[in-house]
């Protein structure tokens, strides 16, 4: 890749809004489409939402487990969701949040992220709590392939409290802070995004998380079903708004199948988001 990860969600942001449209196929929304539960159910999901959304959003967020849990065969349809991606030009973040040591992170990193691959995405979700720095293998193979990462920093689930604001200065500063210093240098945002969910209000600040200083690019989940709304994510993420890629899922997937309402209920969603962000 001619350009690094950072520099072109920048462009596609620019260009398509800051929306990232979730790719979460369960059981229940593929019955709700009128779709068998099935990896038949999965590629005519993935190829409906693909042809609504192709050019009306910055990235794609496909959730692997909901194709794991369909085998070889569902996998296969994941490989060609990245495939089709990557020949429409659409950013692929495939979330799968992988964290482990040694050779096993080296594996994982080669599976998602090294030229070739059948996985490969244009950046990955990262679990940071076996020690930030377990996940090199995966943060440089990105850097060298031209691709990027977000590392879970502070998210909205309850039971990530328990880890993520033990400690003075907490863990999820700390992390935020190592990945400041990955991104040096790196403009106009670097290759290493941060997870931070987007229904915490305050909280970030209060912990003294410096995401500016980060030069991260933030994968800000929580918008939509979960409760938080555009304005919401402007006002969490204030001073950092150009550099916020906002997932959502349901609140896309659910007017569905059919395709226009699909491309209504995307260009809805980036009107509200890029109003708020660019108030």
């Amino acid at each position: 890749m001619t350009t690094h990860f950072g520099a072109r969600l920048s462009l596609a942001m620019q260009e398509h809004g800051p929306l990232c449209v979730g790719l979460d196929p369960h059981a229940q929304l593929l019955r709700d489409w009128g779709l068998p539960d099935s990896p038949e159910g999965l590629g005519s999901f993935s190829r409906t939402v693909l042809d609504a959304v192709t050019g009306r959003c910055a990235a794609v967020k496909p959730q692997s487990a909901f194709y794991e849990r369909h085998g070889a065969a569902g996998i296969a349809v994941l490989e060609k969701v990245l495939d089709t991606c990557r020949d429409r030009g659409v950013l692929t973040v495939l979330d799968v949040k992988r964290g482990d040591i040694g050779s096993t992170m080296e594996a994982y990193a080669e599976a998602y992220l090294a030229d070739g691959a059948p996985l490969a995405a244009d950046a990955v979700t990262l679990s940071p709590y076996l020690g930030y720095g377990a996940l090199r293998p995966a943060i440089d193979l990105a850097r060298s392939t031209g691709r990027g990462v977000f590392v879970l920093a502070l998210t909205s689930n309850v039971e990530g409290r328990e880890v993520q604001r033990v400690g003075q200065p907490s863990v999820a500063s700390r992390v935020v802070a190592q990945v400041a210093l990955d991104n040096a240098g790196r403009t106009p945002v670097g290759d290493v995004g941060l997870v931070v969910g987007a229904t915490l209000g305050t909280v970030p600040a209060e912990l003294g998380l410096d995401l500016v200083g980060s030069g991260a690019p933030v994968l800000a989940p929580g918008v939509g079903a979960q409760g938080a709304g555009p304005d919401d994510v402007a006002r969490t993420f204030a001073g950092l708004t150009e550099r916020v890629l906002v997932p959502i899922s349901r609140g896309v997937l659910a007017a569905g199948p059919d395709p226009t309402q699909l491309r209504d209920v995307t260009a809805r969603w980036t009107a509200d988001l890029r109003r708020a962000l660019e108030a």
